[in-house]
């Protein structure tokens, strides 16, 4: 008798919000490697352990690149003809490596350092405003999508007079109810709207990364659209999983008092630094699944994954695998968390990594310290979880003080 294979199921349970989804769960306790199945009747590989989700990401048999057989994992994937920009992280070695250098330098450690001092102006501006205003207030609006989206408007040259726009085509970007046609005019507006900038930059370089990457353009380095796409992923990315990981993690820590006051206590940066790192594995805010093919066969977790056939790689069970991180369904800013794989892994994890820890570091403190009676002011079950996207998060999030 063949055994039944599982549907896809990425759904959290309402009671458990900042927990795995429970069918994801239950998968990864029967195998780190097995079978799913998607909306369309593939059945790829999924991958849910610690050391299978790195040994498969480290394997340069797999490719990243759609044209190559990715899994879609919903039908809006499938009905997308239009790419408006083409994506470094959507290619592979040697041509993803030519094109992620040329970012890379942006997000240096002096560089990031360079911005520490900025990104707490930002933070201390956004929270003078947050005290002036109304009492309770919701903590997404006023705090945690304005720091990100400032620190990124200055960071590459956008002017953060259009964050309307850009915020408002990225929530269609990354809402997995989106049709292929609305995912695909949001990213013709936001390459457009890039495209206008760089020419700008072209005209009248600054001391920004569009600049940056115009001079590239100019030297022959890069062609205009791959500057372009560039841009369209870094004005996305900087501010998205940033903002949501700072609603989110903030109101994990009100939901763990004790937890919140060992981060608003510390001033030491190492402890400050591993609480991020921590909350960066316990919340997994990107939980769509990491695509995949094999361009070979390869043996991994006692299975054969032929040539041809797509992989799913589960970041957030992979961050709750016991055998790396016990006791691993607690909140714990004590534990050494930096084995975790919240940026992804291998030659495709996230460029912007050390940006998007800085903030945090930043970030959650600085509003504890500020804030110290800060409490939800509405009922967990009341809180809209953004259970539809492909970054996890909160829409909103009710606070008083």
């Amino acid at each position: 008798m063949t055994t039944p294979i599982a549907a896809y199921d990425i759904a959290r349970s309402p009671g458990c919000p900042f927990d795995p989804a429970p069918a994801m769960r239950e998968q990864s306790r029967q195998a780190a490697v097995s079978r799913t199945r998607l909306w369309d009747g593939s059945t790829p590989w999924l991958v849910t352990g610690h050391a299978e989700h790195r040994q498969i990401l480290s394997d340069q048999r797999v490719s990243i690149q759609p044209a190559n057989g990715t899994p879609r994992l919903n039908p809006g994937e499938a009905q997308s003809t239009s790419h408006a920009a083409p994506s470094f992280i959507l290619l592979d070695d040697p041509e993803h490596a030519r094109l992620r250098r040329m970012a890379t330098g942006a997000f240096t450690v002096k560089r990031v350092e360079a911005l520490r001092a900025p990104t707490r102006r930002i933070i201390e501006s956004r929270l003078d405003e947050l005290v002036a205003g109304p009492n309770p207030a919701d903590l997404v609006e006023a705090f945690a999508l304005p720091v990100p989206s400032l620190v990124i408007s200055e960071l590459l040259g956008v002017p953060y007079g259009d964050h309307e726009f850009f915020q408002a085509n990225s929530r269609i970007i990354i809402n997995r109810n989106s049709t292929g046609e609305q995912r695909g005019a949001a990213g013709q507006a936001l390459a457009g709207y890039l495209d206008g900038l760089l020419g700008q930059k072209l005209a009248a370089p600054a001391d920004d990364m569009l600049s940056a990457l115009a001079a590239r353009v100019t030297a022959g380095e890069l062609t205009r659209a791959e500057a372009v796409g560039m841009g369209v992923l870094m004005l996305f990315a900087g501010h998205e999983t940033t903002a949501n990981m700072i609603a989110l993690g903030t109101l994990a820590l009100l939901e763990h008092p004790e937890q919140a006051a060992l981060l608003r206590d510390s001033d030491d940066p190492k402890v400050i630094a591993g609480a991020v790192d921590e909350l960066l594995r316990y919340l997994t805010i990107t939980h769509g699944g990491l695509r995949r093919v094999a361009l070979a066969d390869i043996e991994l977790g006692g299975e054969t994954i032929r040539a041809g056939e797509g992989i799913v790689v589960v970041n957030e069970t992979a961050n709750r695998d016991p055998s790396v991180f016990p006791d691993p369904d607690s909140l714990d800013l004590r534990r050494d968390a930096r084995a975790h794989v919240t940026f992804g892994y291998g030659i495709h994890q996230c460029v912007g990594q050390s940006l998007a820890r800085m903030e945090l570091q930043e970030a959650y403190p600085a509003l504890l310290r500020r804030l110290p009676t800060l409490a939800r002011a509405a009922d967990l079950d009341d809180i809209p979880f953004k259970h539809d996207g492909f970054i996890y998060g909160v829409y909103r999030l009710p606070v008083t003080w």
